[in-house]
């Protein structure tokens, strides 16, 4: 007899959908065959429900992929309040996902810190945050199959899941994956002290004080080489273009 998706389980299946890569939707993923596990479905049920949410993601739709049609009532309620309230949907998918894993969590997804989430009532306020920049770094690497948007760099021990709107200024956006970009480190530093800029329809911008009079050779190879380069779209969850368009006003830049 056919069982009912009950509402933990679908926000656990938000989680794998935020934290697995489009091409990992599938039956053989090992995380996705750890849930199923728990949960006592099998694999393909699970990947199934990953593929019914990609069909309410509309940057997926708008490139053409559409995912499996048949998204249920309560699928479209969840990823209603995932696409208006992204941190409270985004740890709630989270806690639900580490709450049917119980004591089984899977090393692709969730590190040791991530889940010290599940006692983070009981613990400090510090092991929260090093969880929640842990699940921001890993949706937004994801999205951008671990490679800076300007660069192409692709060792993710120098990538950086950078804010653009920054961690402090925006509490309701600090996990969406639409306020990160996927950054080398040089280029998140520069990024964060407003040397440079992504302009809301998507292009690098350079300011002028890192432009003027520079003999940098390095300088001038690894940021300024870029200048109205158009960054790399990740596959899901493009950056937002009114975050783009605070981070230029507040550096000044004209776009």
């Amino acid at each position: 007899m056919r069982r009912d998706w009950s509402r933990d389980e679908v926000l656990a299946a938000l989680h794998l959908y935020t934290q697995l890569r489009f091409g990992q939707l599938h039956k053989g993923n090992a995380d996705i065959k750890a849930l199923a596990a728990r949960i006592d479905r099998t694999p393909s049920s699970v990947a199934m429900k990953l593929t019914n949410l990609a069909s309410l993601d509309p940057q997926i739709t708008a490139n053409g992929r559409k995912g499996l049609p048949g998204a249920s009532a309560l699928d479209r309620a969840v990823w209603g309040e995932f696409a208006s309230d992204w941190d409270t949907t985004a740890l709630a998918a989270q806690d639900s996902y580490m709450r049917l894993l119980g004591d089984h969590p899977t090393s692709n997804i969730d590190a040791p810190e991530a889940w010290a989430h599940t006692e983070g009532r009981t613990r400090t306020a510090l092991v929260r945050v090093r969880a929640n920049q842990h699940l921001f770094r890993r949706s937004v690497l994801n999205c951008y199959a671990s490679t800076c948007c300007i660069s192409g760099l692709t060792d993710e021990r120098l990538l950086i899941a950078s804010h653009i709107v920054p961690w402090h200024e925006d509490h309701h956006n600090r996990l969406n994956p639409r306020n990160g970009l996927c950054l080398s480190a040089l280029h998140d530093r520069a990024f964060d002290q407003g040397l440079i800029a992504v302009s809301p329809d998507h292009r690098v911008l350079i300011s002028p004080a890192l432009k003027t009079g520079t003999r940098d050779t390095f300088l001038k190879s690894s940021l300024l080489a870029y200048e109205g380069a158009t960054i790399a779209m990740p596959e899901r969850f493009k950056p937002d273009p009114a975050f783009l368009r605070h981070h230029c006003d507040r550096f000044g830049f004209s776009y």
